[in-house]
């Protein structure tokens, strides 16, 4: 390998390091923007694994809302049946939709 072709690649492999610098600094100053969603995102699923751990707090909430406000229930689970009746609808009719 001769001296000036040696001296090109060693100058290549330089601004390429810098432009790889110049990279690193621009892709940790746009993933700042992600930080806080996936924030939310780790707490969401800590506070999901926590529920699994501890079903018996969710499950006793329900029951004091179901003893103390029986009618606010029976009605919010009209509701919820009137959803699922419509999402399997929805879904039933998405399925038989022919594929293009």
């Amino acid at each position: 390998m001769s001296r000036g072709t040696r001296e090109e690649l060693l100058l290549r492999r330089e601004r390429l390091r810098m432009r790889s610098g110049q990279l690193r600094q621009e892709w940790s100053l746009q993933v700042q923007v992600l930080r806080a969603p996936l924030g939310l995102a780790d707490q969401a699923r800590a506070a999901v694994q926590w529920l699994a751990r501890n079903p018996e707090w969710p499950l006793g909430a329900v029951l004091l809302i179901v003893v103390l406000r029986p009618g606010r229930v029976l009605r919010w689970s009209g509701y919820a049946w009137q959803g699922f009746s419509l999402y399997r609808r929805v879904r039933r009719v998405l399925g038989t939709r022919p594929a293009i």
